[in-house]
Order: C-alpha cells, then structure tokens, then sequence
C-alpha cells in the first residue's frame, strides 16, 4: 500500500510510467484526459494509501503497543473493506464491460487493479481479525 501511495504522488503531478497523461487516462484511470481527478485529489488518495499502509505495518508487529488498538483495528477494517469493495466492483464491472472505461484499462482492472485490491483488502482483515484483543476468562 505504500508503494501505491507513492504512485499516487507521483502520478499527482506526472503520467509515469506512460508518456502522455491522454494514455494515463485511458491505462490507469479509464477516462478521458479531461476526467482525470486532480492533483489535491490524488494526493489525498496518497495520503490514504499511506495511513492505510501505517495501520498494516503497526498491525503486523503485535509487540508495537498499538497493534491491537481500536484506533489500528478500525482502521484495517476499513481499509479491507474499502480495498475488497473496490477490487470485486472493477471485477464486476471490467470483467462484465458494464462501464465506459477504454479496453485498454479494463484489461489491465481485470489483470492488476482488481485482484491486486482484493488481496490487500483481504489481508488487511487478516490482520484485523489477528489482533483483536484476546477475551480473558474470570
């Protein structure tokens, strides 16, 4: 997820990987140049992506002394939930040619963009269920 932040930022102000932001457009986004969402826009999904990245990584190292928080939990469990919802709604959509978007990105939704994000959405809640706190018996 940090990875994909860091794309976000990047992409907030270049097309990288891709040489013009018309085919940056139609790859990644799958609009037309002029729907392509705004830097402030991008940005903020970085900067999602990157909170969501913290809640992993604190998540995953049950000695950190927010691990098993509430604040930690709620937030992987929305991250799985946003991710999931996402990743099965660009199958259902790319995978059945219900939207607009150019064959070009419904390819790769199909073959990166979705599978990509049910798993990470998957695994976030793998988390969030490992560190739910314990019941203690009295």
């Amino acid at each position: 997820m940090a990875a994909a932040g860091a794309l976000h930022a990047v992409w907030s102000v270049s097309p990288w990987p891709l040489a013009t932001r018309a085919e940056f457009a139609a790859v990644v986004v799958g609009v037309e140049e002029g729907r392509l969402p705004s830097a402030p826009a991008t940005l903020a999904v970085a900067g999602l992506l990157g909170a969501g990245a913290w809640f992993v990584a604190t998540a995953a190292r049950p000695a950190h002394p927010l691990a098993s928080s509430r604040l930690v939990r709620t937030g992987l469990w929305t991250v799985s939930g946003v991710l999931t919802v996402r990743g099965l709604g660009g199958l259902l959509v790319s995978g059945l040619g219900l939207g607009e978007a150019p064959a070009e990105f419904q390819r790769w939704d199909l073959a990166l963009y979705s599978p990509l994000c049910v798993t990470l959405g998957g695994l976030a809640g793998y988390l969030a269920v490992r560190t739910r706190p314990r019941r203690t018996r009295a």
